[in-house]
């Protein structure tokens, strides 16, 4: 199949979640299984040239395009992706990307993406490359659906594409005025968008990305199942609920050749299901770093996470000073945010200057060795479309602590970990002292980090689900 990917991030070279990583993994396992595949994403100013050199891109010349009223010269550059020898293309427009960020709060975001947009399609035109699929993520690409159905269903190139939509996180819906209609060059159209959304001014594009995309992915089957619902649906479960046979969850996958035991390049100390010596020097040495003291027999937990509501870390706050004081355990926080979660960690570390650190930031190389050194690892998310770092958990043989929602639901159960089902104090305190009494019990401790370290979420084995989805789509 010849498949294109429209993306606002990409690993490693545009990054702020895990959108970032299925996008810097899956195109390049679906290269390798024999498709033909080409990913657009914006030439962000952010982006490291040195690192990551762009040039010019074969066989496309530069683009006006014209979103109503505006103008933009459109350039296009190719950089390899490291590690896979991936082309993606990139739009060069400094009136567009050349800012700080990767996402702003300016007036012209919707543009933003718009060019993107409408210039990946554009160079599909130029190159006369037809794609069989064409895989949105998110927002940012949300009414690329639409456009193929209506100023691109009788184009040469595009006109017998099938679209892709995936929502990595469906409270971010991308909702602007209703006057930007006329930039989004699908005014002539306007009888399809959703007219209740007009009637209030405003315009929504994951909604109209739910309505016109062939196929509609999740990034867990358990948040397919839960974004239908009231409690989780972000006002859009009933249109979900009427293309509920278009809704299929796939698990996000694992990079196991930058996340696992064996040739970790971050870890002082590689070991394997095999032998697990490695783990426990690997404890001391982050301990020590962290300028905590190192006690055989204590249990360690980590948290690795944005410091954001969603997290549910607000939670661990509230358990954690008696649960400090009466289990004699250490705890490790990696992580930035809201301000207010910041503090109470910095408070917390105050409050316990020889159990807790609360490091400030992101580091790689210090998650990496939470994962490789933590015993346990606490992901007390309120909701979590499909998360990653239970997942590294399991394969690092540190046991994960969740709250059963999402993709934490999927992938772990009684066997690897705990998962408690109530999001409250006392949920989040039983799942905690569970893991420590498991840990007094060398036995089956051992078994837990066994059956976690065993489990396969290869970015392999997901590939071929999403193989399987594009044939579908096709179908349709």
């Amino acid at each position: 199949m010849r498949l294109l990917y429209l993306t606002s991030e990409m690993a490693p070279f545009a990054k702020t979640g895990g959108l970032a990583d299925v996008l810097g993994a899956l195109p390049a396992q679906l290269q390798k299984l024999g498709h033909d595949v080409r990913v657009f994403l914006p030439a962000y100013s952010r982006i490291d040239r040195k690192k990551y050199p762009l040039s010019p891109a074969p066989g496309l010349e530069e683009l006006e395009l014209h979103l109503g009223p505006h103008r933009y010269r459109i350039a296009y550059r190719v950089a390899q992706q490291p590690g896979t020898g991936l082309p993606v293309h990139l739009v060069h427009c400094p009136a567009l990307y050349g800012r700080d960020g990767i996402y702003t709060q300016d007036p012209d975001e919707h543009l933003r993406f718009l060019a993107l947009s409408y210039a990946a399609l554009e160079a599909c035109r130029q190159s006369r490359w037809a794609p069989d699929v064409v895989h949105c993520n998110d927002w940012q690409t949300g009414l690329v659906p639409l456009a193929l159905k209506t100023i691109y269903s009788r184009d040469a190139v595009l006109g017998r594409a099938r679209s892709v939509l995936t929502i990595h996180n469906l409270m971010y819906q991308g909702s602007f005025p209703a006057f930007t209609i006329t930039d989004t060059r699908l005014g002539g159209s306007a009888h399809l968008f959703h007219q209740d959304q007009l009637r209030d001014g405003r315009i929504n594009y994951l909604l109209h990305g739910v309505l016109y995309a062939d196929g509609i992915t999740t990034v867990s089957p358990s948040y397919s199942r839960e974004i239908q619902t009231p409690a989780h649906g972000a006002g859009l479960d009933h249109l979900l609920r009427e293309r509920s046979s278009r809704v299929v969850g796939v698990l996000n996958g694992v990079d196991y050749s930058e996340w696992s035991p064996e040739n970790d390049r971050h870890i002082p100390h590689r070991f394997s299901a095999a032998d697990l010596s490695g783990k426990e020097r690997n404890k001391e040495t982050l301990l020590t770093k962290l300028g905590l003291p190192y006690r055989e027999g204590v249990p360690v937990l980590g948290v690795v996470s944005r410091l954001v509501a969603q997290k549910g870390l607000d939670l661990l706050l509230d358990v954690a000073p008696e649960l400090l004081a009466r289990w004699g355990f250490q705890l490790v926080v990696l992580g930035s945010g809201d301000g207010g979660l910041e503090e109470g960690f910095a408070r917390l570390q105050g409050a316990f200057p020889r159990q807790v650190c609360f490091y400030r930031g992101f580091s790689n190389e210090l998650a990496h060795l939470i994962e490789a050194g933590a015993d346990a690892f606490v992901m007390p998310s309120r909701y979590e479309p499909c998360g990653l770092n239970q997942m590294y958990s399991l394969r690092y043989g540190t046991v994960p602590i969740v709250h059963k929602t999402g993709g934490l639901a999927d992938t772990v159960d009684s066997s690897v970990g705990v998962a408690f089902e109530h999001h409250d104090a006392a949920g989040l305190r039983w799942a905690i002292e569970t893991v420590f009494k498991a840990y007094k019990n060398p036995p089956a401790w051992r078994r837990l980090q066994l059956a976690g370290m065993a489990r396969d979420y290869s970015w392999e084995k997901q590939a071929k689900v999403y193989e399987q989805l594009y044939e579908r789509a096709l179908r349709v």
